[in-house]
């Protein structure tokens, strides 16, 4: 039985698309719309047309305006849609699933739900972050305090190397100006990726909200995966940022850090990541269609009365 709300045939594979992307654009006080399969994006200055397919993310600032028209592109192309307030230290995020199949949110359930596979991914996770540690044996404690000694010696180097004066990680929700340079690009760029991750997440039908480090928040998971490329990609862009002017900190650490991910191919790499962690080897069905759960793990084919004698 195909779904009710059927779209053109996509499927996860087509994810790897997601790295000719523009990782994410950024607007503000403008008004937007669709013409045909293209955003319109309205200012003072004029129209400008954006072919939604080319967009991962779509950063919302101040000031702007989009219609539903606008909305239903972007949800049928697979974008993640986020909301920022000034200076992108908060969002909000929609988006809908490229993929036909509920076999990655499954896959991404079955190892939470159970605790030892669920530390088993946290370690593997440390263990792309740093991989010249082995996590094997670590506990939980254990790998938040490593992971916290690896992150200020990362801090320190990334200051040393661009010749910022580093007081320490400081950031006050809510007020992104109550911080030095530094510490205002590194809140830019890791909400950036929180936008990035939480698209691909979105795309590929992953639940954002069950993570393996982190807990308790709807965006525990995308948290999990930001992470995953903080101290590669993030917290040197920042510092690259910070070393070269005070001025203007949020908008250019997102055109940075968007160079950075375009340059790294960083979105494929982070599907790539994705299944590696929630061991799926092969390409997800992309079929759409829906079954019903039976007896001994069994499906059945839906659309059809199962009552006595149907079997």
């Amino acid at each position: 039985m195909s779904t009710v709300s059927r779209r053109p045939a996509s499927s996860p594979r087509e994810l790897a698309r997601a790295a000719d992307r523009l990782s994410f654009l950024y607007l503000e006080r403008c008004t937007i719309h669709r013409d045909s399969n293209a955003l319109t994006v309205e200012t003072a200055d004029g129209t400008t047309h954006i072919p939604s397919a080319t967009i991962g993310t779509l950063l919302l600032g101040p000031g702007t305006r989009i219609t539903h028209q606008a909305m239903s592109v972007l949800s049928e192309t697979g974008a993640g849609v986020v909301w920022t307030g000034e200076h992108g230290v908060r969002h909000y995020a929609a988006g809908r699933s490229l993929s036909r199949s509920s076999a990655m949110a499954e896959a991404q359930a079955l190892r939470w739900a159970n605790q030892r596979t669920r530390l088993d991914t946290a370690r593997a996770m440390y263990r792309l972050r740093f991989p010249d540690e082995d996590p094997a044996s670590l506990t939980r404690r254990q790998l938040l305090g490593h992971e916290g000694d690896r992150m200020k010696d990362c801090y320190r180097a990334e200051a040393a190397r661009t010749g910022i004066r580093w007081r320490g990680r400081h950031y006050t929700p809510g007020d992104f100006t109550s911080g030095d340079p530094a510490n205002q690009a590194i809140t830019a760029a890791a909400q950036a990726m929180y936008g990035v991750s939480h698209a691909v997440i979105a795309a590929l039908g992953c639940s954002p909200a069950l993570g393996f480090v982190h807990s308790g928040h709807e965006l525990s998971f995308v948290l999990d995966i930001a992470d995953l490329y903080k101290t590669e990609i993030g917290i040197p862009v920042a510092f690259d940022v910070a070393a070269a002017s005070p001025e203007d900190i949020g908008a250019r650490t997102r055109r940075a850090l968007r160079d950075r991910i375009h340059e790294l191919r960083l979105q494929e790499r982070i599907v790539a990541d994705i299944r590696r962690l929630l061991a799926i080897e092969t390409a997800t069905d992309d079929q759409d269609t829906v079954s019903l759960q039976a007896d001994h793990g069994q499906h059945v084919a839906a659309g059809v009365n199962y009552g006595e004698g149907n079997w």
